[in-house]
């Protein structure tokens, strides 16, 4: 397993899921951008804009390497100066204010050959939360990790439910899934080669995950006040993603791509002062459920 395997792999996974999302939507199209990383490598930008379910989203693959900027050798707390990362981020805003916003991601990330890892993770941030749709994917996601060990959905949920919270808000950006950084044997229990088949079928649940939680959905009438309520709970998103996201802050600090790294965000989001949703509605409901550490499968 060596890291030109990991990136040749992970770009046939980007292929796999935009597919996949091109039958999903029906008439959206990716677009494809290559690009060039200023001191090594680079990727292939992949956007869709305007699709019947897909408002705008993105299937990134990146794979860049050189030197370690200080900021992030600091907060990686190490001294090793040449890097290498490679790995697929997805980020789905639909128009559809009853269908999630989804996010997925998975990386490898070596310094040499004592010091490499494998992070990622996938997450639901549902405008409404249905609880029979946070039931489904939560044990769809834990039927991959029980595949490699029992103990990483546990883990990995718990870690995923303190990552994706805006302290500033004290909620969760949505119903969480599982995220995971600095994964290799010693902390895993399983082989590099495990760890790399768990990053890819981690990554190919992506499709058919997301397909059936639209389809639930996609045909569902909307009225003008839940469209207004996708975009206050769409700016929740923009203020993690600013603000905590690691992702976000390690392409800024590696001079990765702007339009690439930013591509999580909506195509529009409100900001509207002081909302207050009534009393038993559904968007009262939902915020209720925007909690660390719920049991999601019953």
């Amino acid at each position: 397993m060596t890291k030109e395997e990991i990136s040749a792999q992970y770009q046939l996974i980007q292929d796999e899921i935009c597919e996949g999302l091109e039958l999903l939507d029906t008439s959206g199209k990716f677009q494809e951008e290559i690009w060039d990383r200023d001191g090594g490598g680079g990727g292939r930008t992949r956007i869709m804009q305007d699709g019947k379910i897909i408002e705008k989203g993105g299937v990134n693959f990146s794979s860049v390497y050189g030197k370690l900027p200080e900021a992030i050798k600091t907060a990686f707390k190490v001294n090793s100066v040449d890097f290498f990362a490679t790995g697929i981020s997805i980020v789905i805003h639909p128009s559809h204010p009853l269908l999630p916003i989804i996010h997925m991601n998975i990386r490898y990330f070596e310094m040499n050959e004592s010091l490499r890892w494998f992070g990622g993770g996938i997450d639901l941030t549902p405008h409404y939360v249905y609880e029979e749709d946070a039931q489904y994917f939560h044990e769809s996601i834990k039927a991959v990790c029980d595949r490699f060990n029992e103990t990483f959905y546990a883990e990995f949920k718990t870690w995923a439910d303190n990552y994706f919270f805006i302290k500033h808000r004290n909620e969760t950006r949505g119903i969480g899934g599982i995220f995971y950084d600095r994964l290799n044997p010693d902390k895993a229990g399983i082989s590099w080669e495990s760890i790399f088949e768990f990053s890819k079928a981690i990554g190919r649940s992506f499709v058919p995950v997301y397909t059936e939680i639209v389809n639930r959905h996609r045909d569902e009438l909307y009225t003008e006040s839940q469209k207004n309520w996708q975009y206050i709970r769409r700016g929740r998103y923009a203020e993690f993603n600013l603000v905590y996201d690691g992702g976000t802050k390690f392409g800024l600090e590696t001079n990765g791509r702007i339009e690439s790294i930013l591509m999580s965000l909506p195509p529009q989001a409100n900001w509207i002062y002081n909302v207050q949703p009534e009393a038993g509605s559904d968007e009262a409901r939902t915020l209720s459920l925007l909690k660390k550490d719920i049991n999601w499968i019953i």
